[in-house]
């Protein structure tokens, strides 16, 4: 029997080289995955991410699914005031009437009294700061002819002229109402809307703070001043909806509109926008996954962005 002499080093690792594409070449690599902490339940759960350059979707869940806007809503008394503006209906110094219906809202809300008014420009910066429930239905009630109802109409109208095809609204400010809805797809077309037709108006969702008869009204939209980049636009809140947000993030030639609906608290929400952003703003690969880990669930199943998670209802 001859004998076997050892290999040379070279050979061994040619050897072993060609036993590495071999493995390499039978084998599959799986696709990338992340794990996405949703902060909120599956049933109240909604977001989208838009590229608002190009109009791309970066990121969507259950975004045609119907949610109730809370006072999202004010975004559209918002758009609807600056027309109003832009037609010279009303100037900026115009001063709206306070009805008892308007005075009566609960809060949020500046504490008018019946009679009292306020001008247009003190109008718009207590609907985005502070979020005044008196103040929008004020708004509304100027807009809509003296009837907030009157006004609902014209900004479902709205909508549906800038393609928001799952909203309707009941009223003026996003308080209760079990006939107001709206998905976090069309708050995204709403807050594209917003910058796209009234530039000149969008410095307000930026502002944290105003002042109003002599003391200083904070703001509720924490994630100003938290994340470079981010330039408005408005929060919501309500117990059947859960903290929602739309968020604009500008910078270093990123232009996003981020959507949140039905998160459990305001603090989570912002987090889960903060981690979408960074997520939309990192390098993507077109076959990543992303595992969503709902509240007080146990990470189930693969959902593509794009799609719902397993166990939801497609929409």
């Amino acid at each position: 029997m001859p004998h076997l002499r050892p290999l040379p080093l070279i050979a061994k690792l040619i050897a072993a080289l060609a036993l590495l594409l071999l493995v390499a070449g039978c084998t599959t690599a799986a696709p990338p995955e992340s794990v996405l902490a949703v902060p909120a339940q599956p049933q109240k759960y909604a977001a989208i991410v838009v590229d608002a350059s190009s109009g791309k979707t970066l990121f969507e869940v259950n975004s045609t699914a119907q949610r109730y806007p809370a006072s999202l809503t004010k975004m559209m008394t918002l758009y609807m005031l600056f027309e109003a503006l832009e037609s010279g209906r009303v100037t900026k110094e115009t001063q709206i009437p306070v009805s008892d219906h308007a005075a009566s809202q609960p809060p949020t809300k500046l504490r008018f009294r019946r009679g009292e008014t306020i001008d247009v420009d003190s109008a718009i910066r207590a609907m985005v700061v502070k979020s005044a429930n008196d103040v929008a239905v004020a708004v509304g009630e100027y807009l809509g002819g003296g009837s907030e109802d009157q006004f609902a109409a014209m900004m479902t109208a709205k909508a549906r002229q800038l393609g928001m095809t799952s909203t309707t609204f009941r009223n003026a400010c996003g308080l209760p109402d079990g006939g107001q809805v709206t998905s976090a797809r069309d708050m995204a077309v709403l807050g594209l809307a917003l910058e796209h037709r009234f530039p000149q108006h969008f410095h307000y969702f930026s502002e944290s703070d105003f002042m109003f008869r002599g003391r200083l009204v904070r703001g509720h939209n924490d994630m100003l001043g938290r994340v470079r980049g981010v330039d408005g636009i408005k929060t919501g809140y309500i117990r059947a909806s859960g903290y929602n947000i739309v968020t604009s993030y500008n910078a270093d030639g990123r232009h996003l509109i981020v959507v949140v609906m039905g998160a459990q608290s305001a603090r989570q929400r912002n987090d889960h926008v903060e981690a979408l952003i960074q997520r939309s703003l990192g390098p993507m690969t077109a076959d990543a996954k992303t595992r969503l880990m709902y509240a007080g669930q146990e990470p189930a199943g693969l959902a593509l962005p794009g799609m719902p998670a397993p166990g939801l209802p497609a929409q």
